[in-house]
């Protein structure tokens, strides 16, 4: 599937529709986000164990009744140079994010699509795209599940020496305010983080901050999934299973009517 950003840069995704959609019938749709942001999502099994995780979750969302758009966004592999070294990218302004904006549109004009319900998840940098999308836009995104996400670059920053070469008070204002934590004010769609508390790759405080900043501005519903002693790239089969199977059940709660809810 392709799509413009809004900046004119034609961007690639996967997109997992139901088998069985009744006749104008519309469906809640879920927009995926891969990590990295160095990594491509296939048009198949990923040869990486995160991200082939990742496909199955996508393929398993679309036989349970939802509309899946897996987002290749700049800053990814696979598109060429410019593509990669997008400028102003993550700390430096979040340019990514006018990406999920733009397939939010798309799925909005699909006529298997409720524009009402549609929803983000994704893990690492793809849970930092889909916090920020709560936290700037919950009028357009219902509902989202957020993998160990990063929410404050400057935290990172101040916690990683200068992380993403961000030194200096004027990066580090940038940095936070391309960040979920800098619009948390007006973020009031319900969200579910999920973490490893033992996780070396992005700090288990990234998520206990910004769960703290939403629960004081008391606009959202926020559930947490913490795994105790478990690493970025979860190490243990259970946790996937009970990742994902949190993450369907959640999205059941907030994106599906309720009579639909309880429907296998």
């Amino acid at each position: 599937m392709l799509f413009d950003a809004a900046d004119g840069l034609r961007i690639h995704g996967q997109l997992f529709i139901p088998k069985e959609i009744k006749a104008d019938e519309r469906l809640p749709a879920v927009i995926f986000m891969h990590g990295g942001p160095i990594r491509q999502m296939l048009l198949g099994w990923h040869m990486r164990g995160y991200y082939h995780n990742s496909y199955a979750m996508n393929q398993y969302l679309a036989g349970k009744g939802y509309v899946v758009l897996s987002v290749n966004f700049r800053c990814g592999i696979g598109y060429g140079r410019s593509f990669r070294k997008a400028a102003n990218q993550g700390p430096r302004g979040a340019a990514e994010y006018q990406d999920i904006l733009a397939a939010a549109r798309s799925l909005r004009e699909r006529p298997e699509v409720d524009p009402g319900r549609i929803g983000l998840w994704g893990g690492s940098y793809g849970g930092y795209l889909t916090a920020l999308g709560l936290a700037r836009d919950s009028a357009l995104f219902a509902a989202g599940v957020d993998f160990h996400g990063v929410h404050d670059w400057a935290l990172r920053s101040r916690r990683r020496d200068g992380d993403w070469g961000i030194r200096g008070d004027e990066h580090m204002r940038l940095a936070y305010d391309s960040s979920p934590a800098a619009d948390v004010s007006f973020w009031s769609s319900p969200v579910l983080f999920i973490h490893g508390d033992d996780d070396r790759n992005v700090d288990f405080i990234q998520t206990t901050d910004l769960v703290q900043r939403l629960r004081a501005e008391g606009k959202a519903h926020v559930e947490t999934l913490v795994f105790p002693d478990e690493a970025h790239g979860f190490l243990r089969h259970d946790s996937w299973i009970r990742a994902f199977r949190a993450t369907r059940e959640f999205f059941d709660r907030f994106l599906k009517h309720q009579d639909d809810a309880s429907r296998e």
